[in-house]
Formats: structure tokens, C-alpha cells, sequence
């Protein structure tokens, strides 16, 4: 694994609770030098600071979801809602925030690479999905709305197209966290809403009124079957 991160003490301590864990660990300590160990040693799963030297955690998060599917754990000092969906936004997987528990940590870790074992390999590619004018094509990661690209993030690609491949069906939130972060998934539900919200703004003519993504109370969700 690559861990991405400047504070040298915290670093010293958690790659030596990781090697324990069995990972291997390289230590990039800016981000442009997280970028060049990236191309290096195409690790399995990413561990990156939001607030780095030279290069932002949110830019080499953003520069490395163009061109790879590997997981990445983001890491900051900060609780704030704002730091956690610009992270998710731009394609993390999942974040932790200082002080964090190194078995937390581990258990996140191994969830998310349970949902890409094969790192930046592709998951298995489905048939192309159209439902009401929202086209979804897993050979090309597009998203096309009445022809026009939709760009989405990793996270909210996967969640669309398990929702739309359950077109009319309502899918538990504990079917979606499971599915998209894995069983072993550690954190609250918010994850889950912070996609919902993002994706309904993008999808939805209204997204305070959603009329594709709609919420099951008690339940979960639904991609909606457009009305004959």
C-alpha cells in the first residue's frame, strides 16, 4: 500500500502498526512525490492526507481517479461535512479522521479492497443500462442524460448502476452499503446519503423534488421505472 502523508511522527507510528498488520508500506511525503511512487509501485490501496506539501491530497486524489480505480482511504485533521464531500467527490472511497484507531483503520482498509480486489484492474463489465433518457455504460464508465456527459465520480458510478440495474426495485441501505463499500464496512450512513445527494443533483430535473432516485422511508432507495 502507498500511504500519502507529511507528519512525520504519525507516520512512523502507523507504518510500523501496519507492517504488523502484514502490509507492505511505502511512504510518499508530499504529493507530488505520492504521484511518482504511485506510477512506481502501482500499490493496492491508497492511505492520503487531505492537506499535503506541494500538491493537495484533493488534487493527487483527483489526478489518480483518471486514470485508476485503485481504493483510497482518505485522512484528515478535520470532522467538517466540507472536507469529507469534496474527498468523496472527487472519487476517494472512504476517509477516517485524526485520531483514528489503527483497527479501525485496518478494517476500513480490507473492506474497500474487498470491493477491488484487483486494485486499478476493472470489475466485471455489465450490458449498457438506459432507463427514462439516463444511459449508463459500464464498457466506457459513462453516464450520458438525454445525450449529454455526466461526470461521475468512482463511488457514485457504482451506486447508479446498481441502482438502475434494480430499476423499480427498492434496495435496503444495507444492500448498498454492502454492495459499494463492502460488509465489513466501519462508518455511519452518511457516506451512503452524501452519494444519494450528489447523484440526485446531477441525475434529477429537481433534485429537492427527485423523481428517478427516490427515498423509501425506512427502507432505502429506488431508481423509479418512468410511468407508462
Amino acid at each position: 500500500m502507498l500511504v500519502i502523508e507529511d507528519e512525520e511522527s504519525f507516520v512512523e507510528a502507523l507504518v510500523v502498526g501496519l507492517k504488523r498488520e502484514g502490509f507492505l508500506v511505502t511512504v510518499g511525503r508530499d504529493g507530488i512525490e505520492g504521484l511518482q511512487l504511485f506510477d512506481k509501485v502501482r500499490p493496492d490501496l491508497i492511505l492520503l492526507d487531505l492537506w499535503l506539501p506541494k500538491k493537495t491530497g484533493i488534487d493527487v486524489c483527483r489526478e489518480i481517479r483518471a486514470r485508476s480505480r485503485v481504493p483510497i482511504i482518505m485522512v484528515t485533521a478535520k470532522s467538517s461535512e466540507i472536507d469529507t464531500v469534496v474527498g468523496l467527490e472527487v472519487g476517494a472511497d472512504d476517509y477516517v479522521t485524526k485520531p483514528f484507531r489503527l483497527r479501525e483503520l485496518v478494517a476500513r482498509m480490507r473492506a474497500v479492497m474487498r470491493r477491488a480486489p484487483g486494485g486499478d484492474e476493472p470489475d466485471d463489465i455489465g450490458e449498457t443500462i438506459e432507463v427514462d433518457g439516463l444511459c449508463l455504460d459500464p464498457e466506457r464508465h459513462e453516464v450520458r442524460l438525454r445525450g449529454e456527459l455526466v461526470s461521475l465520480p468512482l463511488k457514485e458510478f457504482e451506486l447508479l448502476e446498481l441502482l438502475m440495474g434494480n430499476a423499480g426495485r427498492v434496495l435496503t441501505r444495507e444492500t448498498l452499503i454492502d454492495r459499494i463499500w463492502g460488509s465489513n464496512y466501519v462508518g455511519d450512513t452518511k457516506t451512503l446519503d452524501v452519494h444519494i445527494k450528489r447523484l440526485r443533483a446531477k441525475v434529477e430535473q429537481d433534485p429537492s423534488r427527485p423523481a428517478r432516485i427516490t427515498t423509501v422511508r425506512g427502507l432505502g432507495y429506488k431508481f423509479e421505472q418512468p410511468r407508462s
